[in-house]
């Protein structure tokens, strides 16, 4: 039964390190939120390690930037894992072919250029990845959509159609479907991948809840330090932070207060206990413990 806690101190004692969401967790896109950003760094200050795990499409150098744009100082966390690293090492070793067409929006440029130093060491020597036009690819990478202020999947129906008829696989680099940016509900990469697989495409991910990330955030943190302690995995999304954590065998912290906040009652700081076990109920998941924002 998931046990809902006022703060991550009062478990804090329990884990070597976490492994922490983002967006709906840390910042919304805009803005940081303070009372995560403290809470992360009186972790780190008791001696856990915070490795931020996000499915943001971009390399971690980026994510950093955005990081420290909005506020949240450096020693909030140890290291940061991606979704775009993670798929960066897929894209490098040809799992969708070296020629691609690619769907994304001028933001994630850094997914081809920019590279972490573990995933740089393994681009040395590889055949260069190239961005055609989309009867010339051997495969489709979707960092998200081209301007997700202004579009929705259905403006990509008829480019996912030819490409399903091209026979061409797609690299997801950010399994998400949705996220809240401030106020607005965003679509991500996510959702043209599940458009194309409804299609009767391939899709392949690299995000959480599916194994490739958690790889690397285990081999970064072991880089870190020699730990074989607990991890808790921290996220606002059952489908993807709280299922992943879950399918790797780790313990899992849910923050109600982030993307499903009004499935738990009026006051988003405090989950309704009765509300939220049937909610999990009819997912059939049980994270480890809940709390409203994190703090």
């Amino acid at each position: 039964m998931t046990e809902i806690i006022p703060r991550l101190s009062d478990v804090a004692a329990r884990y070597d390190a976490v492994f922490c969401d983002l967006w709906g967790c840390l910042h919304n896109g805009k803005t940081a939120f303070p009372d995560a950003v403290a809470a992360l760094r009186a972790y780190r200050a008791g001696g856990g390690a915070v490795v931020l795990l996000t499915n943001a499409p971009r390399p971690k150098s980026s994510v950093a930037q955005q990081l420290l744009g909005m506020g949240v100082p450096e020693d909030a966390w140890d290291e940061i894992v991606t979704s775009g690293d993670a798929a960066q090492f897929a894209l490098l070793s040809g799992a969708v072919g070296r020629k691609v067409f690619a769907i994304g929006a001028e933001k994630d440029e850094p997914f081809y250029t920019d590279f972490a130093p573990d995933i740089a060491a393994f681009a040395q020597g590889q055949p260069p990845i190239l961005r055609v036009p989309l009867r010339e690819a051997e495969g489709v990478v979707c960092t998200g959509l081209r301007d997700d202020l202004i579009e929705t999947p259905e403006d990509y129906r008829a480019e996912l159609l030819m490409a399903k008829t091209l026979g061409l696989p797609m690299l997801c680099a950010n399994p998400d479907i949705v996220v809240d940016y401030g106020d607005r509900r965003l679509w991500c990469a996510g959702a043209l991948a599940r458009d194309y697989e409804a299609m009767g495409g391939r899709a392949l991910y690299f995000g959480k809840p599916h194994p490739p990330i958690y790889d690397l955030a285990r081999r970064r943190l072991a880089a870190l330090r020699d730990t074989d302690g607990a991890i808790l995995c921290i996220g606002d999304g059952i489908a993807t932070d709280i299922q992943g954590g879950i399918a790797e065998g780790l313990d899992t912290l849910f923050i109600t207060g982030g993307i499903d906040a009004a499935a738990f009652g009026p006051d988003s700081t405090t989950p309704d206990a009765a509300k939220l076990a049937q909610w999990l109920a009819e997912r059939q998941l049980s994270p480890t413990l809940a709390m409203g924002h994190l703090r």
